[in-house]
């Protein structure tokens, strides 16, 4: 039977609350492995449905995992097969894209299928095909797989991308770390996952230099070895707790953050009316009034990230005054719109802006969740709309939340998990 998160909302969230390792992060530096042929002891893996599908895919492979703790995993490729990952697992997770680059870099040739994730808007793969033909690779999509071959291995070159991608990036990093003489990438993605996987592999070996900053060099080497590394934690979790609280008129630690990640979503809040401090690596987030209305468009880090732009639209509708948003990243971003108006929310779409205008409240409603943020978003609406409301289709939200339920009602959230029923089914279907 399906679940669904029930709520009932109203009530301000208040405690502390710690954030898991990053998905963002994770999921790459769990397929860089395989570059290592060796053992890696993970750390701070959030305990999330893309993470168990990865797992499932690196042992379909030939891998091992062992979990050695919650969110601690040891995990052996040194049997990887190349081209052995089930396509019924990758075409379910968008993730699994990293796949091609390290089968590349360590094998020299990639067998894999076609990825999957949230329909949120056209997600190519062309900067990523440019970057594995520069390093000398052959890449043929045919069949529901992309192929790649490196037929004199991969040698290293100069990649421009002609726009940001973080995916093309992190790729680009895994099949140039092992390939002969020096690449060096220009118009990079910036964000903290990709730096942290360039940490990853230089805690294995590497010589990647520049991560996070407009180009990054790599210098080939010939082997990587395994190592023990801690995943840095989730600013994308961080900032929906971030937004809740003020959504609910609450008072809210946000533990084990990295501040500085926070930077554009703090000073967004602040200008709203929100009250954000900063102690060591938390967040004491506060909105003791109606939150005033703003602008937002969401940009490549270090701009505001298109994955809170459906959490902050929804704090938006609660907002004094017309706030627009504004995304210029995924053109289906906003399919959460008719999920937010069942609610009474005053939201129209124009292109690739949403015009906002606040309510004094929002109503509860059965809410389907529409891909992995909408959800969230969905959930912050029932934490601060008066009555019940009931958030289904929430596999989408666990595939990047670590027991988001558990960790609200720590806040003192009335929320919970419950089976639907079949009359409940029927309704809505």
């Amino acid at each position: 039977m399906e679940e669904k998160i029930v709520i009932n909302g109203g009530i301000p969230l208040r405690g502390s609350v710690a954030i898991s390792g990053f998905k963002n992060a994770a999921l790459p530096i769990l397929v860089a492995t395989i570059l290592t042929a060796d053992v890696c002891v993970l750390e701070n893996i959030p305990a999330i449905r893309d993470v168990e599908k990865t797992f499932e895919i690196l042992t379909a492979m030939g891998g091992r995992v062992k979990m050695l703790g919650r969110t601690t995993v040891e995990i052996d490729t040194r049997n990887i097969e190349c081209g052995s990952s089930p396509l019924e697992l990758v075409s379910k997770l968008r993730g699994s894209t990293y796949l091609i680059g390290a089968e590349l870099g360590r094998f020299g040739r990639a067998h894999v299928g076609w990825p999957g994730g949230c329909d949120i808007g056209n997600r190519p793969i062309d900067q990523h095909i440019k970057a594995f033909e520069a390093l000398g690779a052959t890449v043929t999509t045919d069949g529901g797989y992309i192929d790649v071959i490196a037929e004199n291995g991969t040698k290293g070159n100069s990649i421009y991308f002609d726009s940001t991608s973080v995916g093309a990036t992190a790729n680009s990093i895994l099949a140039a770390v092992l390939a002969e003489g020096t690449t060096v990438i220009e118009n990079p993605a910036k964000e903290p996952h990709i730096v942290d996987l360039a940490n990853f592999l230089n805690t294995c070996g590497a010589s990647i230099t520049g991560a996070g900053t407009d180009v990054i060099k790599i210098k080939g080497v010939s082997k990587l070895h395994g190592c023990t590394y801690s995943i840095i934690p989730d600013m994308i979790e961080a900032g929906t707790f971030m937004i809740a609280a003020v959504a609910t008129g609450g008072r809210v630690r946000v533990d084990g953050v990295i501040p500085k990640h926070m930077d554009c979503l703090s000073a967004k809040l602040e200008e709203m009316g929100a009250i954000v401090e900063e102690i060591d690596d938390s967040l004491i987030v506060s909105c003791p009034n109606r939150p005033e209305r703003t602008n937002v468009k969401t940009l490549p880090y270090p701009g505001f990230p298109t994955d809170l732009q459906p959490q902050m639209a929804t704090l938006l509708c609660l907002a004094n005054g017309v706030s627009h948003v504004t995304e210029t990243v995924f053109e289906n971003r906003f399919k959460y719109v008719d999920e937010l108006q069942k609610m009474g929310a005053k939201v129209r779409v124009d292109g690739k802006t949403a015009i906002i205008e606040g309510v004094d409240g929002l109503t509860g409603a059965w809410l389907k969740a529409i891909d992995l943020r909408a959800g969230a978003a969905m959930v912050i609406a029932g934490l601060a709309a008066s009555g019940t409301t009931c958030v289904y289709n929430i596999g989408s939200i666990e595939r990047g939340y670590d027991n988001i339920v558990e960790k609200l009602r720590s806040l003192g959230a009335d929320i919970k998990k419950a089976y639907i029923a079949p009359a409940e089914e029927a309704a809505i279907s």
